[in-house]
């Protein structure tokens, strides 16, 4: 199974570092980057000669919001997946990402093992030839 090539875009340290331990020991991902605000994340996505297959992005960040990241990310590169990882995974902020670009938004509460899940399907290739592929 190919490992997904992911940056992450989370302002809590303990959460990221915690995040990233559970990914990359329970789905296939190989964490490329991180950023804790908003202009740090869209400047290394922005950048050609980054790569990522998919993008994890929490809302409210210490600068900035990750509504910015969603929308330059999805204009710079729209093949790579992005999803929402948020405290905050109201209605009204699942139909902002989807509007921006996420494929899925998941509630960090309650919805990690989901997460987790998505990133094993998208790495083995059930979401097609295309990395945007929607899940269910």
């Amino acid at each position: 199974m190919e490992r997904l090539k992911t940056y992450i875009v989370e302002d809590s340290k303990v959460i990221r570092d915690s995040l990233i331990a559970a990914l990359e020991e329970i789905a296939p991902i190989q964490v490329v980057g991180v950023a804790e605000d908003e202009a740090s994340a869209v400047r290394w996505l922005t950048e050609s000669s980054n790569a990522a297959d998919l993008v994890i992005v929490d809302i409210f960040l210490k600068l900035g919001s990750g509504l910015g990241v969603l929308r330059a990310a999805d204009h710079a590169q729209p093949a790579r997946t992005m999803v929402v990882l948020s405290n905050h995974a109201t209605p009204e902020i699942r139909r902002r990402c989807t509007e921006l670009g996420a494929r899925k938004v998941f509630d960090k509460s309650n919805e990690l093992d989901a997460l987790m899940l998505y990133c094993e399907r998208l790495a083995s290739g059930e979401a097609g030839n295309s990395m945007r592929g929607e899940l269910t």
